[in-house]
């Protein structure tokens, strides 16, 4: 049986996975009612991308939907499926025989075929002769917006393709939901990933102390990922944010690349996710540089904790998302006021958008080929909230088993939105200020987990430690 293996210690994700998710695309699109006999599925894998104007490119990545159906790791290629015979087809660039001087050995069609487990394996350059040979009916081309992205995905062509009847709306709903429920095959790769990232979290907790840099943080992550998991790509950039830092949400990025030091009394906020065979993870952990909480960290990590507890404990198959998310920001709200932060009705802090200025977040998304997986806003589904503090869900919709999600609750002390709420009338009348202005430079707290939703609760797949005494304990084994 083929595999895609990175070493012997490493997960062997078997090649019918992804021939189960073509079945399973077939299926879903033959309820279609447009869909006729002969119709075919045409999709374009990633290319190479170079670095600006230079001859180096960077790492590959696939294109989510093509590893999706094909789990091909070479660039350049072009798949296709009849939709009722389920017949599968590759096709990979043909290549110059100086090729095998500089890039390594070149595969015939036949080694393609048993390496992908595919019906057929043909060149690029056939792509026109094939569909003159097959007269398909229509061929289903992809496009559409990705919700998170604002992105519209290129339909894939090849020469010649105006000769034939071609539809780009009918696929992109229909694959995109095929990927919102994991496969058992799919949910044993996650569950690998996971593991591996909530490893390599544990041992960043140990190694950070005051004095050394976030990015040392993201590095040790990094190691562990690859060497240890065989997991060449983090499914997104390292946000190693710490002190007032681990209150930018998206901290890491090329102007704020994890460089701050990382001081005595800092709060640490490590938002890292390996990949495996284009599979992420999505884990963030919150822990004290010193390894040792005082009394304020405590308080509002366990306000953000109870938060993550209570969704925990309530989600399952026919749950609605945005009554997780408002549960867990209650939840957090009413530890605020326990705490002397907040006064008031807990129900009339949520009316008035109040959580938006702790957690300006939504609770979760979907996860699996995409950090950000696809099926959020698709047609049919529930549309984005509009209410400010909840416009920044990334899906609104029931819960379903199989769904692969982040519960990822925040708290977050963000001087400009500390500001608006201190200036805004309907919302400085919960605040305690002399309580709210000792946590302005404090940063942030946020908990996430990755978590698969059952019939009846869900499985958390991120194995790190969570409460405070864990954390402490786990920190006081430290490694030099």
């Amino acid at each position: 049986m083929a595999s895609f293996r990175l070493g012997p210690l490493t997960h062997s994700v078997p090649m019918s996975l992804f021939r189960k998710n073509r079945e399973k695309l077939c299926a879903a699109l033959k309820e279609h009612s447009a869909i006729k006999p002969k119709a075919h599925v045409l999709l374009a894998g990633g290319d190479d991308v170079s670095f600006n104007d230079t001859d180096v490119s960077y790492p590959f990545r696939q294109e989510s939907y093509f590893q999706y159906l094909f789990g091909v790791k070479e660039p350049g290629c072009y798949g296709v499926l009849n939709v009722h015979t389920g017949i599968s087809n590759l096709f990979v660039p043909r290549l110059p025989e100086e090729y095998a001087t500089w890039m390594g050995k070149l595969y015939t069609c036949e080694e393609f075929k048993r390496m992908y487990e595919v019906d057929e394996v043909r060149y690029v350059d056939e792509l026109n002769s094939f569909f003159t040979s097959a007269q398909p009916s229509v061929i289903l081309t992809l496009s559409g917006l990705n919700t998170d992205s604002g992105i519209v995905s290129k339909p894939a062509r090849f020469e010649g393709i105006e000769k034939f009847i071609v539809d780009c709306e009918i696929l992109h709903p229909v694959i995109a939901e095929c990927r919102v429920i994991k496969s058992p095959e799919e949910i044993e790769v996650l569950r690998y990933v996971a593991k591996v990232s909530s490893d390599a979290h544990i041992r960043v907790m140990q190694f950070m102390r005051p004095g050394r840099s976030e990015y040392e943080g993201e590095a040790v992550f990094l190691h562990h990922a690859y060497a240890v998991g065989g997991c060449r790509h983090a499914s997104y950039t390292c946000i190693c944010g710490s002190g007032v830092n681990s209150a930018v949400l998206h901290y890491g990025h090329a102007g704020a690349p994890n460089d701050g030091p990382v001081r005595d009394g800092d709060m640490c906020l490590f938002d890292m996710g390996a990949n495996y065979c284009g599979y992420a993870a999505d884990i963030t952990c919150s822990f004290p540089a010193n390894g040792k909480f005082t009394e304020d960290q405590k308080f509002i990590y366990n306000a953000v904790l109870a938060g993550r507890n209570a969704v925990l404990a309530e989600a399952r198959e026919g749950v609605s998302w945005v009554d997780m998310h408002k549960l867990a920001c209650r939840v957090m709200l009413r530890k605020l006021k326990e705490g002397g932060m907040l006064k008031g009705e807990v129900e009339d802090m949520l009316d008035a958008g109040l959580a938006g200025i702790f957690q300006p977040h939504g609770l979760g998304h979907l996860l699996g080929l995409d950090v950000h997986d696809v099926g959020g806003y698709l047609t049919g589904h529930p549309e984005r909230p509009a209410e400010p503090w909840l416009c920044k869900l990334r899906f609104a919709r029931t819960l379903k088993a199989g769904m692969y999600v982040t519960v990822e609750p925040g708290c977050y002390f963000i001087e400009y939105l500390m500001d608006r709420a201190l200036a805004d009338p309907n919302l400085n009348r919960f605040i305690v200020k002399e309580v709210y202005e000792r946590f302005r430079k404090f940063g942030g707290v946020r908990i996430e987990d990755d978590v698969l939703i059952k019939d009846v609760g869900c499985e958390n797949f991120a194995k790190v430690p969570r409460t405070v005494e864990e954390i402490e304990q786990t920190m006081a084994n430290r490694k030099e």
